[in-house]
């Protein structure tokens, strides 16, 4: 446990007018500063009705003061909170004074920078924090806390474990060959290394689950005009967002919207309709339509029923990037009279579907559901992007040294790509992280956490 020299403050609760307002301040210097503002220290972490005083004894505020001595608090240091009431100027006077007296004013995220340094929380425990906050959904939240809790850390550490095991025993026939260790000995070692992998295979799919909890899934419905694009968001948005009319080359811009369906978050695009024009403000719609596309999770190409699938249509399919899937709607089905249905032969799924009454949607919902492995279990942990990134670096790690294992027996590059591997997971929890890591990490999260 760390005591920095340095004492900070920020003001907790957000921005604007509110019933209560939450001063925070952590540091060494706390128990004078508390000494001087409040008289004296109140009971460790015991509610305490005060009167807030600046050096000259005037009154700022009244209200609850709470402090947690060393090392009982979030962030290990000590912490004084001031809970007095909600309007800015109250709250900046406060953080003045506190400035007056020593503290200096806290980075993004620099209390739970501060927690993280002291060991009261992993790094991923860190995130959590500020993943809770931002959960924009129950499953979201209830992700998050799981992630605070520490049921992920505890995952991914017994994975490290199961790592560091293997590199024991690898390292250990290497260093002492005179034990007569077997590197192949009834394929144990090779059965160990793959259960490891299988482990590690769990923990992706709960954590790439978690990642669409925090994240969200970006969809993009593309298409040749008129085709049904903007009233197929309309209804996935459950009102009118997007304009509707029978002229061709109505949306001209993206038009965003962000939904949940049954709990999974959606960033859904909509585009103008991909044509080649004369006017000029067309063009640039359609060059934004094939910008959003090149970003999306996934492309919902969406197609007149009426007319089938054109060459137009398949000359889109063909002009995605490589790493876009798309499903395409067969929209107006209320024209052609024909049921609405999933075919999914191997090709590019196909949903056949009416956005004007909504015949179909369901199909759809639970179609992106699917594509994402989207489930409301209690199994997922919030992630980020650089969680999963880690993982896949240690597959990849893992894969080599099997590789080295069964085809070559090398046993010093079989313990060396463990080595890599447990580091990769090791930069989750901040077992193993650089100081660029957590400040990229820290900086995004709210002043005052």
């Amino acid at each position: 446990m760390q005591q920095r020299g340095d004492t900070i403050c920020a003001v907790a609760t957000p921005p604007g007018r509110g019933g209560v307002g939450i001063v925070r301040v952590s540091g060494a210097a706390v128990p004078e500063i508390g000494i001087r503002m409040l008289g004296s220290l109140p009971q460790p972490r015991l509610a305490s009705h005060r009167v807030f005083k600046n050096a000259r004894g005037e009154v700022l505020d009244e209200g609850v003061a709470i402090y947690f001595p060393a090392p009982k608090s979030f962030t290990g240091e000590h912490v004084l909170e001031f809970h007095g009431h909600g309007g800015p100027i109250v709250l900046e006077r406060i953080v003045r004074e506190l400035l007056c007296l020593g503290a200096r004013l806290a980075g993004p995220g620099e209390f739970s920078e501060r927690a993280f340094l002291n060991g009261k929380i992993d790094l991923a425990q860190a995130e959590a924090v500020a993943d809770l906050i931002a959960a924009t959904t129950e499953q979201g939240a209830r992700a998050a806390v799981r992630s605070l809790q520490g049921e992920f850390s505890t995952t991914v550490n017994a994975l490290v474990d199961a790592v560091i095991e293997l590199r024991v025993y690898v390292e250990s026939a290497i260093d002492f060959p005179e034990e007569e260790i077997d590197f192949l000995s009834a394929g144990k070692l090779v059965d160990r290394l793959e259960s490891v992998m299988d482990r590690l295979q769990q923990v992706k799919r709960s954590a790439s689950r978690g990642q669409i909890l925090r994240d969200g899934m970006t969809i993009v419905i593309a298409g040749r005009p008129n085709a049904g694009k903007s009233s197929l968001l309309n209804r996935l948005a459950g009102h009118d967002i997007a304009i509707v009319t029978d002229v061709p080359g109505t949306t001209r811009d993206l038009l965003k919207e962000h939904i949940h369906v049954e709990g999974m978050p959606l960033h859904v695009i909509d585009t103008a309709g991909l044509r080649e024009s004369g006017d000029i403000v067309e063009r640039e719609g359609v060059r934004r339509a094939w910008g959003a596309i090149a970003d999306a999770d996934r492309v919902l190409l969406v197609a007149d029923a009426t007319l089938g699938m054109s060459d137009a249509e398949r000359s889109v399919l063909a002009r995605l990037p490589a790493h876009v899937e798309a499903t395409v709607i067969l929209n107006k089905i209320d024209l052609t009279g024909a049921a609405a249905g999933l075919v999914n032969d191997g090709g590019n799924p196909t949903i056949t579907l009416s956005a004007r009454s909504g015949a179909g949607l369901d199909i759809l919902r639970d179609h992106l559901k699917q594509c994402m492995d989207y489930r409301d279990d209690e199994s997922a942990f919030i992630a980020r992007r650089r969680h999963l990134n880690a993982i896949d670096r240690a597959g990849q790690h893992l894969e080599a040294g099997r590789v080295q294992l069964t085809e070559f027996a090398a046993g010093e590059l079989l313990a060396e790509e463990l080595r890599l591997a447990q580091e990769s997971l090791g930069e989750i929890t901040g077992r193993f992280s650089s100081e660029d890591l957590l400040s990229r990490i820290f900086t995004s999260f709210c002043i005052g956490k």
